[in-house]
């Protein structure tokens, strides 16, 4: 009994080598865990929409003074076909690729540049309690290319601010890469998710590869 007991522990302490937790890492920590257990490691709370509004995640800044804003330094890294820049920062012309819907769009118009994890799910979840600071470099993060994503006008508004449990992208080939992103922009910025939330995401996650994901942690 003495050996399992001491065998069971070694197992543990290997485990934690192999899957690090967010508890004891600092902002700017890099991690890689299996997805699944990233999903594991997040903190399941009720959400609490007591006070919000939008403008307390500020957006769009230009945050390098190079006169583009998020954006368009969303638009010009996501690009399928270079769109041309004159100006300040004025686009024109190009081709971005819709993964929410499958949709190609031609013009910088036809784009929305979403939250994956929408403003008002961050407050919910923990932004409620955040600096000034910290809501606004959480809106216009440009440090993991999972937090915002150019997606077709028609598909973002169709999400608006739901989670994954109730609005998943109209195309099925995205979505374990959605969920996937999902539990990686929570883990990134510490954030909670609900009960139900978590039941969905983990049928979601339990029907996809329990793919590696690497994250730096942001707070």
């Amino acid at each position: 009994m003495r050996f399992l007991r001491t065998a069971a522990a070694a197992v543990a302490a290997l485990a934690a080598l192999a899957f690090p937790t967010t508890a004891h890492a600092d902002p700017g920590d890099t991690i890689r865990l299996p997805v699944r257990q990233a999903l594991a490691q997040l903190p399941i709370a009720d959400e609490d929409r007591t006070g919000y509004d939008r403008s307390l995640f500020r957006h769009w800044i230009d945050e390098d003074k190079d006169g583009c804003n998020t954006r368009a330094e969303v638009l010009l890294e996501e690009a399928v076909v270079a769109p041309e820049r004159s100006g300040r920062c004025t686009l024109t012309g190009g081709t971005w690729y819709s993964p929410y819907d499958n949709r190609t769009i031609e013009g910088p118009r036809g784009s929305d540049i979403d939250h994956l994890v929408p403003v008002a799910e961050v407050w919910d979840s923990g932004g409620n309690e955040w600096t000034p600071a910290e809501r606004q470099a959480y809106a216009n993060d440009l440090g993991d290319p999972r937090t915002l994503i150019a997606v077709s006008a028609s598909s973002n508004r169709s999400k608006a601010d739901q989670d994954p449990s109730t609005w998943m992208p109209p195309a099925k080939a995205y979505w374990c890469q959605y969920v996937t992103d999902w539990v990686a922009v929570k883990t990134r910025w510490r954030l909670a998710i609900d009960p139900t939330e978590a039941a969905g995401l983990s049928e979601d996650l339990g029907r996809c590869p329990d793919e590696e994901i690497t994250v730096a942690l942001a707070r």
